[in-house]
């Protein structure tokens, strides 16, 4: 059915494609010049339409085909595991096995996926409280240039959170270099 539904609309189209020919031969014709203007623009629009027309006729057969080349596929390979399982037997212990490995296989799909989406919504959550704590550091800013006690606090605090950050480098650093030297020693 599908078959002769595609020589028909081929045929169609074809037919077209001879009317739109026609319609050039036409507007080609030396006594047309009047009207050549507004027939080329619909002599191009018919074009437009045959050739929509059949790129989308050439898309659909495509995907057609490939779904029952896909369906004859899939036939063949229920047909193989029936009868697989009628011949061997459902108790296999090999089958067993494989189901059993595809099961662990799923579980750890199913679990990495969940692990995924829940680094997605703590990845969210700290761009929004990133975002939050950017304006509270604006708004502490806008207070400090507005007294300055508070940006004389605030200056102290910034200078101790370096030289705490300096003091933690070095003890860091003192600690990798003391291992270095005990791991190669």
């Amino acid at each position: 059915m599908f078959e002769t539904m595609s020589v028909e609309i081929e045929q169609l189209l074809a037919k077209l494609t001879g009317v739109n020919d026609k319609m050039a031969e036409y507007t080609s014709t030396p006594g047309v010049t009047s009207l050549n203007a507004a027939l080329m623009h619909t002599l191009q629009r018919h074009r437009d339409i045959l050739q929509d027309y059949t790129h989308e006729f050439h898309k659909t057969k495509a995907n057609f085909l490939a779904i029952r080349e896909r369906e004859d596929l899939l036939g063949s390979v229920r047909k193989d595991i029936e009868t697989y399982k009628s011949g061997s037997g459902v108790n296999n212990r090999r089958t067993e096995l494989f189901l059993k490995e595809h099961e662990h296989l799923r579980n750890s799909d199913r679990l990495m996926d969940d692990t995924i989406s829940i680094a997605m919504a703590t990845k969210e959550n700290m761009t929004s409280q990133r975002g939050l704590l950017k304006s509270i550091h604006s708004r502490v800013n806008t207070l400090a240039n507005r007294f300055p006690a508070i940006n004389n606090l605030i200056q102290r605090i910034n200078l101790r959170k370096r030289r705490d950050s300096l003091i933690l480098g070095a003890v860091i650093g003192v600690c990798t270099i003391l291992l270095l030297l005990y791991a190669f020693h």
